[in-house]
């Protein structure tokens, strides 16, 4: 598993950035002005889908700090969005940002996984 590394600047050649300029397909599932989302293609469970921004952030720490307020707001409208779609409030769900080498990220794009559909299990492996 590669990780990355948060000291790097944004990749635009990442695989959501092609994503995001319909260079790589995608089972897309929302978009608007400030996201996209889409089924991951490795489920970790019954629904397992990404919400990405459309701006180009490596980690929720550079989000955070360089995203307009639309932008942030836009984003976690679209999350919670998504879940709603999706159905995921009715019987709970998972939220996970992974972020830098030690977080586990392997995309070096903010993206939040939506976790649903079933009984997760413990929050981290031990």
């Amino acid at each position: 598993m590669t990780t990355v590394d948060p000291s790097k600047p944004y990749d635009p050649d990442n695989i959501f950035a092609k994503i995001l300029r319909g260079e790589v397909p995608c089972n897309k599932v929302y978009e608007d002005d400030h996201a996209f989302a889409f089924h991951d293609i490795n489920p970790q469970a019954p629904v397992h889908i990404l919400v990405i921004p459309k701006g180009e952030y490596v980690s929720w720490d550079d989000f955070s700090a360089k995203a307009s307020d639309a932008e942030m707001a836009g984003f976690v409208k679209a999350v919670g969005h998504v879940a709603r779609e999706q159905g995921l409030p009715v019987r709970g769900y998972r939220l996970l940002a992974n972020i830098g080498r030690n977080g586990g990220q392997e995309v070096p794009h903010l993206h939040v996984h939506l976790f649903g559909g079933g009984p997760l299990g413990p929050m981290l492996a031990g």
